[in-house]
């Protein structure tokens, strides 16, 4: 067994210019993902205090990444923490450049362990790595801006086989808000 999946989480969620199509400006920097980073923090500070221990990321641009990053720091303080990088294939992030290959790179080396779905490239190793996520989870964060993607099919599956479902909907102009 991989891990404990009733205490595991996985993520979801869209490329950078997906999540704000709108923007210009879809930088670590800019206002719109750092709303974002704060509501991704919010909901793994949930989890963790809900008993999750471990958390799953596909090592995607955008949400994967950040999501990782961010289970990272909380590592740092607290030891117990895994990270688990699910990769779609071998060669994944090889076109990867600049902020997004450092970031990769470095959580790579920092996880607690990196699976590879499919040795290679496929028309169907994305969709493997998704089922492998929810597959291996009993909670999902999921970032959504548009159900017709690999992120509403990932969170479809994860309903369907009634994981705890977190989902910020940017669709929802109260999704950047953090709970009370």
């Amino acid at each position: 067994m991989l891990c404990d999946i009733s205490k595991t989480c996985c993520f979801t969620g869209h490329r950078p210019e997906k999540l704000f199509p709108n923007e210009k400006d879809v930088s670590l920097d800019s206002a719109p993902v750092k709303k974002l980073l704060s509501v991704i923090a919010f909901h793994i500070d949930k989890m963790t205090a809900a008993g999750c221990d471990t958390f799953i990321s596909g090592m995607a641009r955008g949400v994967d990444l950040w999501a990782a990053d961010l289970v990272l720091d909380l590592k740092r303080h607290n030891p117990a923490i895994k990270l688990i990088c699910a990769m779609p294939h071998r060669e994944h992030g090889s076109g990867f450049v600049g902020l997004d290959r450092w970031e990769l790179c470095t959580i790579l080396e920092e996880a607690d362990k990196v699976v590879y779905v499919s040795d290679r490239y496929s028309k169907n190793c994305l969709a493997a790595r998704n089922r492998f996520l929810v597959d291996n989870s009993s909670h999902l964060l999921g970032v959504v801006s548009d159900y017709r993607s690999g992120t509403g099919q990932t969170i479809r599956y994860a309903r369907e086989r009634c994981l705890d479902c977190d989902i910020i909907d940017l669709n929802d102009s109260s999704a950047l808000f953090l709970p009370k």
